[in-house]
């Protein structure tokens, strides 16, 4: 996602040690912290307060495979951030950022909708928000609104599987066409990053409910998250925003 947005030169080495550093610097405080303040057993609604340094891991609910599964979204969305700042920051800075958004804001915000002790997590067996939780399958919010495909639950049927592939990629497709065909409107040429960032706008979109939508729907979130980004776009045109706005639609 971030490479694409950012000029060659010393500025891609600056991105490769943001990311080499989001992984080393994330592991040990998504290990010391993020988990703990993540997931509970049992927990109350907002943060989690146990598990710290993976302390009585493995429990009933967790193993070792859980942090590593939930440590690789934590780095996802602190890696995300780093495509839009390569240019604007000291690494040390990026570092901080970095280790606080893995260590303490990503943990508590995935705890509150990944958790089933979460107070709007849709596994949670008290008072539902709204009646209903909120369904993130694979991190359109925790992820991409904190800062992602993962495979999730799948019965013994492999439903939610499936529906998730084909929802995943009509979204990517249909946001794909229309972010190209939009711009060429506005623009009046064809550029094929058009086509990537609609395509990645419509992954973004479609991971919270890819394995509750129906093909059809997923259509037509990846037309609205389009038509989001072509707005996106003008809008930094005409404030004149100085950044790789891409990455933050």
């Amino acid at each position: 996602m971030d490479p694409c947005e950012v000029k060659c030169s010393g500025h891609f080495r600056l991105l490769t040690n943001c990311k080499v550093s989001d992984a080393a610097a994330g592991g040990i405080f998504y290990y010391l912290f993020g988990f703990a303040f993540a997931f509970d057993d049992p927990s109350n609604g907002f943060i989690g307060k146990h598990f710290f340094g993976l302390k009585e891991i493995p429990s009933p609910s967790y193993d070792y495979s859980s942090f590593l599964y939930q440590w690789a979204f934590a780095i996802a969305a602190a890696g995300i951030t780093s495509g839009s700042i390569a240019e604007r920051t000291q690494f040390v800075a990026y570092l901080i950022y970095s280790s606080f958004l893995t260590g303490f804001v990503y943990p508590v915000v995935s705890h509150w909708f990944w958790s089933p002790d979460g107070w709007a997590s849709a596994f949670n067996t008290g008072d539902l928000l709204f009646g209903s939780g909120v369904i993130d399958f694979a991190g359109s919010g925790v992820v991409h609104m904190v800062g992602g495909f993962a495979v999730g639950v799948i019965t013994d049927s492999g439903v939610p599987s499936v529906r998730t592939a084909v929802t995943t990629t009509l979204a990517g497709c249909t946001a794909a066409l229309t972010t190209l065909f939009g711009k060429r409107l506005l623009s009046g040429h064809w550029n094929v990053t058009d086509v990537c960032n609609g395509l990645l706008g419509g992954f973004a979109t479609i991971t919270a409910g890819c394995s509750v939508v129906e093909p059809w729907a997923a259509i037509i979130c990846g037309f609205v998250a389009a038509l989001v980004l072509i707005g996106c776009n003008k809008l930094a045109e005409k404030v004149k925003f100085d950044g790789n706005f891409t990455i933050g639609e």
